[in-house]
């Protein structure tokens, strides 16, 4: 036996060979390390290894690899008939069917075959490793090792403690995936892990807002996607992609597992259109209309004809105003002064407060205010929205002004925090208190954001990005006028945001 990550002697064994179990065989194998899968279904792992061969000898073709290195790698891989095989091997890890009984059985079996040193690791999604080892006579032992489909392309792994996981345990985990070409991240046992738990922001505040009635999930995703914070799929489009009848489970479990924690809760929206069976892409139809498997055309708004006007800029804000001016200076005649004349286009630029209680507070005309998203920057997609009495006349105008350099402009309804602050202020303040809770390291709860969720920052990195106390400034708008505990801030934020220190400084 070994606990060298790195000995060249290192065996592993895989139970279960479907899509997981053979993604874990091939990145295993590409690293030198020899592999033994078993599968209860006959034929199960020799189809495994069949495809494990093509894989690697297309990379092989495709060169990112030797030819001689793709066939040492397949040459490493073993098929054995039981789990008696499983005798020598240094880790084994399951990748069966998602359920806590058969897992839980399993590895009472292997105890009783492999040797004392011999690490047991689950790829569970969603189930405790804790329960999972809780009937295990070496629970030490015993630790989650979540990869993600397509193994080998999305190259990071969990790592997760369970409550009685010994520390040596995830330090080989983390070893070999290493080896293997994977960043691990580590994580305590807790309900999503790391990947599933800091993902929750993304798609709960998208479907918040669309139940509100503040904007379309085509309007959410576009200004997501193609505004400052530049997401490779918005949230709507994401969930028609894994299929809602997968994303609004999850939704579900993680909010009731969290005991309704009220950062996590979802809306009925979901649940309706799932009873609907409106799932996505599978199904033809979901947030949108698919044909063929592809997205139909979605209908786009034109820009406005509008009449001209003066154009006054709140100096509330002066970075904003001044992105605003810089914006629209070739296509508005910008009036100077502290308060707007009569007759002018009043744009102002809050940071987490609605439209309505900006003018308010500023004294404005809400029927000739309009507010601008500048948290961002102006660069990409650019959202303006409009108190409740905003004539249609400023609206256009507005619209048309931001525009007019060929910028694409998405108007919504009134709302504190436009949309991407307040997505990107939960998608911190989760990932904040999944710091504070010491679930993760700071680094790790954005490597596995980056890596297993695609976004372009991870939620430490946004709220340093956007500065701490920028986004306890939006959580404290939201929080205010919601009067709704899934905006308290976290304790993380709010002590490093009042010390003006980065939301990555450790705990001490």
């Amino acid at each position: 036996m070994t606990t060298d990550p790195q000995s060249p002697s290192l065996a592993l064994g895989v139970i279960g060979t479907g899509t997981m179990g053979r993604g874990i065989a091939q990145i295993a194998a590409a690293g030198g390390i020899a592999v033994r899968l078993h599968d209860s279904r006959e034929g199960a792992a020799a189809e495994a290894v069949a495809f494990v061969a093509r894989m690697l000898r297309r990379a092989a073709e495709k060169g990112g690899m030797t030819g001689a290195a793709a066939e040492a790698a397949i040459g490493r891989l073993e098929i054995v008939d039981g789990l008696g095989a499983m005798a020598g091997a240094d880790v084994v890890v399951e990748a069966i069917v998602e359920e806590l009984e058969a897992k839980k059985r399993l590895f009472a079996e292997l105890e009783s075959i492999v040797a004392e040193g011999c690490i047991l690791a689950s790829n569970t999604s969603s189930l405790s490793v804790t329960a999972i080892a809780a009937d295990c006579g070496r629970p030490e032992r015993v630790a989650g090792w979540h990869f993600f489909n397509p193994v080998p392309l999305l190259k990071v792994v969990e790592v997760v403690d369970g409550l009685l996981t010994a520390p040596w345990v995830g330090d080989v985990l983390d070893g070999i995936a290493r080896r293997c070409g994977h960043r691990p991240v580590r994580a305590k046992d807790s309900p999503g892990f790391l990947v599933n738990h800091a993902g929750r922001g993304l798609g709960t505040e998208g479907l918040r807002i669309v139940q509100e009635g503040i904007a379309a999930p085509g309007d959410v995703d576009d200004v997501l996607r193609e505004g400052g914070t530049r997401f490779r799929m918005g949230p709507f489009e994401l969930m028609d992609t894994t299929g809602l009848d997968v994303s609004g489970v999850v939704m579900e479990s993680i909010y009731r597992q969290f005991y309704e924690e009220p950062r996590f809760r979802p809306v009925p929206l979901a649940r309706q259109r799932m009873a609907a069976g409106l799932y996505g892409r599978k199904t033809g139809r979901g947030f949108y209309a698919y044909e063929d498997g592809r997205k139909a055309a979605v209908e786009t708004v034109p820009v406005p004809d509008a009449a001209p006007a003066p154009v006054w800029v709140s100096p509330a804000d002066p970075e904003g105003q001044q992105a605003v001016i810089a914006a629209i200076a070739d296509a508005a005649t910008v009036e100077s002064g502290a308060s707007p004349a009569p007759g002018t286009l009043c744009i102002v630029t809050p940071t987490g407060a609605d439209a309505t209680t900006t003018a308010l507070d500023q004294g404005l005309p809400a029927e000739r205010t309009v507010a601008v998203d500048t948290a961002f920057g102006l660069a990409g997609r650019r959202t303006l929205m409009t108190t409740p009495v905003t004539g249609p006349r400023w609206r256009d105008l507005a619209h048309a002004l931001l525009a007019a350099d060929g910028t694409p402009v998405t108007a919504i309804a009134d709302s504190p925090g436009f949309i991407a602050q307040r997505v990107i202020a939960t998608i911190v303040n989760i990932g904040c208190d999944i710091a504070q809770q010491g679930i993760a390291t700071p680094a790790d709860i954005d490597a596995a954001v980056e890596l297993g969720l695609a976004y372009p920052r991870g939620p430490i990195a946004w709220g340093d990005h956007l500065g701490p106390a920028r986004v306890l400034a939006i959580l404290d708008a939201l929080h205010d006028f919601y009067r709704d505990p899934r905006y308290r801030p976290s304790p993380w934020l709010i002590r490093r945001a009042r010390l003006g220190v980065k939301l990555a400084t450790p705990a001490r």
